[in-house]
């Protein structure tokens, strides 16, 4: 049985067998080879299903939910409902199969991949955009509060490089709290979009220890790409080179370096102070 949009009504049967083929299709999804396959990811938990159903353009296919906690989330079902979305009844046993926490939530979304393509964030940086690279950041918790923060200083969008860990990944899609669904994120080649970006006149700025100006000097008020690298090698020398300024986060302690997530944050509220936002 497909995963097609079609509202199962009160009565529906309890999903109750873990050897159940949608139950199956589902399971596939904690992997990145099935969610590359299916071109579908998990959401688990009352808060990132709620902000998926606000979502305009990624309104959940399915919504699954422990039968023994219909009436908890009894709002929820009926926002699914009125949305067209179909509701299936499962027991803690099929639950639990299907989620990756330790503590299964009592409800979990499958979701369509997010539909934006790089020329959305070329779009999206005009006139004056603050777009967020991502350089092979390995940590899931580090990704999805990069998107956070990018989502809290009103960011228009995020643009995710190769080497980056999956943003479908379990914990990534957790860490976001949501925030995937309130902006574009999407998945390319920096050294093909980098470029593109410079070209369309947006200055493309890297995170840097050397020949960089501190972040609060640096004009972040025009169009901007930041990119941020990875945690442990910084930005790559082959994306540094198409980055023509750099920047660092002056420090008065001893601490050597900043969480990649954190000076992320840091330097993205600088470029919010500056916009006056």
């Amino acid at each position: 049985m497909s995963d097609k949009k079609k509202t199962v009504s009160s009565e529906s049967a309890i999903l109750s067998s873990v050897q159940n083929p949608r139950v199956k299709q589902w399971t596939e999804l904690l992997s990145r080879k099935g969610r590359d396959k299916q071109g579908r990811f998990l959401i688990e938990g009352v808060h990132l299903v709620q902000e998926a159903l606000r979502s305009v353009d990624l309104v959940p296919e399915v919504l699954v939910y422990a039968s023994d906690k219909k009436q908890a989330i009894a709002g929820l079902l009926e926002d699914a409902a009125t949305k067209g979305v179909e509701c299936v009844p499962v027991t803690e046993a099929v639950l639990a199969k299907c989620t990756d926490t330790e503590t299964p939530q009592p409800v979990f979304a499958v979701v369509p991949k997010l539909p934006w393509r790089g020329s959305d964030l070329l779009a999206a940086s005009e006139p004056n955009g603050l777009v967020v690279v991502i350089d092979g950041i390995q940590d899931p918790g580090n990704l999805g509060t990069i998107i956070r923060s990018a989502d809290a200083v009103g960011a228009s969008g995020v643009l995710l490089g190769k080497g980056t860990v999956d943003l479908y990944n379990p914990k990534t899609v957790r860490s976001t709290m949501g925030s995937l669904f309130h902006l574009p994120i999407v998945q390319g080649d920096l050294t093909e979009w980098l470029p593109r970006a410079a070209e369309s006149g947006v200055q493309v700025v890297a995170t840097s220890l050397q020949g960089a100006v501190s972040c609060y000097e640096h004009d972040f008020r025009k169009s901007t790409w930041f990119v941020i690298g990875n945690e442990g090698q910084g930005v790559s020398e082959e994306v540094r080179q198409l980055a023509r300024h750099q920047v660092l986060i002056p420090m008065k302690g001893r601490a050597e370096s900043l969480n990649a997530a954190m000076a992320a944050t840091v330097v993205l509220f600088e470029a919010m102070r500056q916009r006056g936002l």
